[in-house]
């Protein structure tokens, strides 16, 4: 199964996420199928960048994201 979801990047303290499609079996910061954006959570604007057409294009085939990213895409949306 695929799903959407998150895999931590940056230094010790310094978190950098990006948003990833990725087969469910696989590590948190394993080989990703595609790179759909990242999120920042230490910048103060701009935290979340997402392409919404491989997003949505993604969630067609049957992907499913994880609560976190429903969360950021929700954030986008508004």
């Amino acid at each position: 199964m695929v799903v959407v979801r998150l895999t931590r990047l940056g230094r010790k303290k310094r978190a950098f996420f990006r948003i990833v499609a990725m087969d469910s079996r696989k590590k948190r910061d394993g080989s990703a199928l595609d790179i759909l954006g990242y999120y920042d959570p230490l910048k103060t604007e701009d935290k979340v960048k997402l392409d919404l057409e491989k997003y949505n294009a993604w969630i067609q085939k049957g992907a499913i994201p994880t609560p976190a990213v429903e969360n950021l895409v929700k954030s986008l949306k508004r």
